[in-house]
């Protein structure tokens, strides 16, 4: 299995945002979708649990993933990131990303 290295996590941690695409039947990426994304130790959390792997694209990163999904026990840990990361954005934009709906939604990333 591969890992992410330092720097990777580094650079993702540090995007603004990500780019996420996720893997057709036919194994096309789908169009990519932009979303916030928060580290949390060697993993970053958030996106869409149509397909288990994808791609992503941030800070500079370009990779294959597998998403897998996220423990339950990190939901508040992980709301906490989203919230120290974004701070300076309004709870409007902040608010819908540690909601119950999108903990439902929550992913973990791993390299491929």
């Amino acid at each position: 299995m591969t890992t992410w290295t330092s720097d990777e996590l580094d650079k993702i941690g540090r995007a603004e945002e990500l780019q996420i695409a996720s893997v057709r039947r036919d194994g096309t990426l789908r169009k990519p979708v932009t979303i916030w994304v928060v580290r949390h130790g060697d993993a970053w959390f958030r996106g869409t649990q149509l397909r288990h792997e994808g791609h992503i694209k941030a800070g500079g990163i370009d990779k294959d993933v597998i998403f897998e999904d996220a423990a339950p026990a990190l939901n508040d840990q992980i709301d906490a990131a989203y919230r120290t990361k974004y701070r300076r954005h309004e709870a409007r934009w902040v608010d819908p990303m540690v909601a119950p709906k999108a903990r439902s939604t929550t992913i973990k990333l791993v390299p491929r």
